[in-house]
């Protein structure tokens, strides 16, 4: 018999037909006589409710605990209950896997998202990550939809790469010499060119210099891919692999390139609310439950579903590092020293905490910031006439702080070459990327959407390794 998914069986009404449906455990309870067992399969977060009466032999009953999987066939029936319309009468039930209950982690109760974390390969299996890893899904589906609505062409830039995007240096290392016998050069260095690919070479931090290169052929690109970073860093929002959304647009400038972030955030959380209803309705009780239990001056004073609605029904605020810089050295915590990182000097880089009192507590909406300076900034962004500023453009977003990082590109051979050189950044690593500005070189602006911190926004969750499937961070990487 075809298996019917519990999301299809809950749309249907009660008949004679029998139908199969298969899944796992959530709970099971009940009497002498009859069972009631709460099946779910994954499509949903919607259990339908079993009900094993006579016609199921207590041997069976006997090995069904939470977490066995299971093949039941029967009617649909009304529900005598409340809480849903539709419960199946079991005919059959096949015990396909046991889930030895003096064993097995997920008992039903509520667990702490630490546990969770140390339990990874188990955490799709709970209400909050099933939900967490369909609204992922959805997201992925929607970044697609989104660009090829749009007219552009998906990229697969490399993950192993001899450049350092971002000028950062924390990269990790990809080589296949021997550990125990490395081979030196007469300097005593490593001999790169013994390695597989002949020279030293990193996972990416970023595929943006390749697609800008497709960009100046095919007009518009994006690339959706991961990417790492070997940055020491044990916080709430960093990981050493995630997902990068980086499109690349050829004859934009800065202008189109705000336009076309404000409208894909708009278009994702949209396409959230549409697609996703019983997830986020589940997510944003959660997310209400936990508020309560919190201060009142730090509790969130929208909800899940609200903040999503708002982000995708009203215009971002847009303003300068200059004018982000004077609203922060002027602002109440500031003055009072409540920030943890000063505004002091015209040129300081803008912590989270910075980047949340301007979208929470000034604009009440997401903010992006134009216009930084120079020397806190990327090779490649554009120079401005003043000599300071770059244009590049940042997203803040609440509750997450910077979701979108972008720019318009310095498209003239000249200046870029003196940028790299004061950064240090050498030619003859990135001469294919100097040729694209020697050979029909245009004004051109792309970004990055760090695709963990939008997931992040969407599902209201406070850590990152709660929205990507097996985190990996300093000391971590189990599964």
């Amino acid at each position: 018999m075809k298996r019917t998914t519990v999301k299809k069986a809950l749309s249907l009404k009660a008949g004679e037909e029998l139908v199969n449906l298969k899944g796992w455990v959530r709970t099971k309870r009940g009497s002498k006589h009859v069972s009631f067992i709460a099946l779910n399969d994954g499509s949903t977060i919607n259990n339908i409710q079993v009900v094993a009466e006579d016609a199921i032999s207590e041997e069976v009953l006997k090995i069904i605990h939470t977490g066995a999987s299971l093949s039941v066939v029967g009617k649909l029936v009304q529900s005598q209950g409340s809480g849903q319309a539709i419960e199946l009468l079991a005919e059959s039930i096949e015990v396909l896997g046991i889930a030895d209950p003096d064993e097995y982690p997920l008992q039903p109760k509520k667990h702490s998202l630490e546990f969770l974390r140390e339990n990874a390969h188990l955490r799709f299996r709970t209400n909050t990550f099933s939900a967490i890893f369909r609204i992922r899904h959805a997201m992925t589906f929607a970044v697609h939809s989104f660009f090829n609505s749009k007219g552009f062409s998906n990229i697969h830039t490399p993950i192993i790469t001899g450049s350092d995007c971002e000028g950062a240096g924390e990269m990790f290392a990809v080589s296949t010499l021997d550990k125990k016998n490395t081979p030196l050069t007469e300097e005593g260095d490593i001999d790169y060119t013994q390695d597989f690919f002949g020279k030293e070479t990193n996972l990416t931090v970023s595929g943006q210099l390749e697609a800008e290169m497709a960009a100046l052929a095919l007009g518009k690109v994006y690339t959706f891919g991961p990417t790492f970073r070997a940055e020491n860093s044990n916080t709430s929002r960093h990981l050493a692999e995630f997902w990068m959304i980086e499109p690349e647009v050829a004859f934009a400038d800065l202008e189109e390139d705000m336009d076309l972030a404000e409208e894909m955030l708009q278009y994702l959380c949209t396409y959230a609310l549409e697609n996703c209803t019983d997830d986020l309705d589940f997510l944003d009780k959660r997310l209400f439950e936990e508020e309560k239990n919190k201060k009142k001056e730090e509790r969130q004073e929208l909800g899940l579903i609200e903040k999503i609605k708002f982000v995708a029904e009203n215009d971002f605020e847009r303003i300068t590092y200059t004018e982000a810089y004077d609203i922060l050295r002027n602002s109440k915590p500031n003055k009072k020293k409540k920030f943890q990182y000063l505004i002091e000097e015209w040129g300081t880089d803008f912590q989270s905490e910075h980047e949340r009192y301007l979208v929470e507590k000034k604009f009440k909406k997401p903010v992006i910031i134009t216009d930084y300076p120079k020397d806190i900034k990327a090779f490649y962004m554009r120079m401005n006439d003043d000599g300071k500023t770059v244009r590049a453009m940042d997203v803040l977003f609440p509750g997450i702080g910077e979701i979108i990082g972008g720019s318009q590109r310095e498209e003239r051979l000249d200046v870029l070459k003196s940028r790299m050189a004061e950064m240090d950044v050498l030619e003859h690593e990135l001469s294919w990327y100097l040729d694209s500005r020697k050979f029909g070189s245009v004004p051109h602006s792309g970004f990055g959407l760090g695709f963990e911190r939008l997931i992040l926004f969407v599902t209201g969750m406070g850590n990152i390794r709660d929205v990507i499937p097996f985190p990996r961070t300093p000391n971590n990487a189990d599964f």
